[in-house]
């Protein structure tokens, strides 16, 4: 993948700009000449720079260009850092800025690495589809010195894989539908090959043979075939794998159970989770990590033609439970029942967390500042939310109690695929948990209000957010064992 922001190793900088950081006691955190220092000192006093986290601030003394950067009290987690990198790409769109030396031999790896990272996403843009092309910021590059190359090349390939994820994982989520659908999404996996991933892809004569009646329910209506998608790292030995499931609903009419027009062109992105475990499974390759972890997505579309499924079918998933369809719109839950019941029985999982663009009213309860979070095990549960308040994506537990669960009652079959009114989001989650078996610990993030951001914030562009790229890999570098039964 190109970047709009890059970075490398240099010895003697060919820039004749540089950027420095200081803090708000406005400390040079750089050796300099003193005749610069007391240039700088004067400059900042006479327009009375604000050293805070992220403010820039342009000097240009003889025939150097110099841009100064607040880092408040200092940068002291991956956060701040991120959110500094993301302002000194804002600042290095600007001329003459575009290319920049910066020594930062007083920062901690995970400092310059969030510094990196923040400003590498920040610099995403998707512009395939304009014919003249649309950039909004031009390309830039910092040139690092004062470090040993070693440690920067370390830090830069972290860097350059976890963004690869999270870019592809934007890119497939801002795709058209009549670009991106099952089978041109399972091609797309496919190329994960050249990074000893191991992929393979189920069709939809296999996934009648093993049952999987309630994902080929949803994909029916489709003149798209529908498939199933593993990704596999082999890095931990003999261990059982963590396994990421995603939920990939490449375009989501609502079937016969419509939605009405206004939006619907943003069903697009109910791929999210899958694109999400896409993407994860990208970086954990790049960054070689000693874990086996198993990626696997369900990828259908929901479309509303006279062999779609109707109001009031039942179905009978893989794990041989029947369902009464009474919302072809509740569409996700059906795919998800039957690749977890798949991932189960063939992989036998450590664990389990699977993302989906599940429900609305995911939204209503928490906005788009949290992902919701279900789970049968309090200890995969602090180390999600955990994780995520690491790298600022957030997830709120929600509760799952009897009561929801007994909205799911049918009639006619084991169950319903939707609950009552009120609690969508709870009696979905019920719902996917009675496809969790031997007490398996596993936990379901409803990703629908962080899927797609309306406006940028730090990291995050506008569009396509990469959602749970970053969650999935950090619960990964922090993995403590779940071995309680819970």
């Amino acid at each position: 993948m190109s970047f709009l922001f890059t970075a490398s190793f240099s010895v003697k900088p060919k820039s004749k700009a540089t950027v420095i950081y200081v803090n708000n006691e406005l400390k040079i955190f750089q050796s300099l000449e003193k005749d610069l220092a007391d240039k700088i000192y004067g400059y900042m006093s006479r327009v009375s720079f604000e050293a805070k986290n992220g403010n820039f601030l342009s000097f240009f003394p003889d025939d150097i260009n110099l841009l100064i950067g607040g880092v408040g009290k200092g940068l002291v987690n991956l956060a701040e850092a991120e959110k500094w990198g993301n302002e000194l790409y804002k600042s290095m769109s600007k001329a003459p800025f575009h290319t920049i030396a910066f020594s930062p031999e007083k920062l901690e790896d995970e400092i310059l690495q969030g510094i990196l990272l923040g400003a590498t996403l920040a610099s995403y843009e998707f512009n395939k589809y304009f014919t003249k092309k649309k950039t909004i910021s031009p390309e830039v590059h910092l040139e690092i010195t004062g470090i040993e190359k070693k440690r920067f090349d370390e830090i830069w390939k972290s860097v350059k894989a976890m963004a690869n994820g999270v870019h592809l994982a934007r890119d497939l989520s801002s795709e058209p539908a009549n670009i991106l659908y099952p089978g041109t999404f399972a091609e797309r996996c496919e190329r994960l090959k050249d990074m000893d991933l191991t992929v393979s892809v189920l069709t939809e004569d296999e996934m009648e043979d093993l049952g999987m009646g309630a994902l080929l329910g949803v994909g029916q209506g489709s003149i798209r075939e529908s498939a199933v998608v593993t990704m596999e790292w082999n890095g931990g030995g003999e261990e059982a794998p963590l396994a990421l499931v995603g939920k990939g609903v490449c375009f989501d009419t609502g079937g016969i159970s419509i939605k009405s027009a206004r939006g619907m062109e943003d069903m697009k992105w109910d791929m999210g989770g899958a694109a999400a475990v896409t993407g994860a499974m990208c970086a954990i390759a790049g960054r070689n990590l000693k874990k086996n972890v198993v990626g696997i997505i369900g990828l259908v579309e929901n479309m509303p033609d006279g062999n779609a499924q109707r109001p009031g079918d039942v179905v009978t998933s893989m794990s041989g439970q029947t369902i009464e369809v009474i919302n072809t719109d509740a569409e996700g839950r059906l795919v998800l029942a039957d690749v977890l019941t798949y991932v189960q029985k063939e992989y036998n999982p450590e664990a389990i967390i699977d993302l989906a663009t599940l429900t609305g009213a995911i939204i209503v309860s928490l906005g788009k500042e949290y992902a919701g979070l279900f789970s049968n095990s309090n200890k995969l549960c602090e180390q999600i939310i955990q994780a995520g308040q690491k790298v600022s994506e957030k997830s709120w537990r929600m509760p799952m109690e009897e009561a929801y669960n007994k909205q799911l009652a049918s009639h006619i079959a084991d169950m319903k695929n939707i609950g009552g009114a009120f609690g969508g989001s709870i009696s979905a989650a019920c719902f996917l948990n009675r496809f969790i078996k031997n007490n398996t610990p596993w936990a379901h993030l409803d990703i629908a209000g962080k899927a797609w951001s309306d406006n940028p914030v730090t990291s995050v562009p506008k569009g396509a957010t990469g959602y749970g790229v970053r969650l999935l890999n950090q619960v990964i570098d922090d993995w403590q064992p779940i071995n309680d039964g819970e």
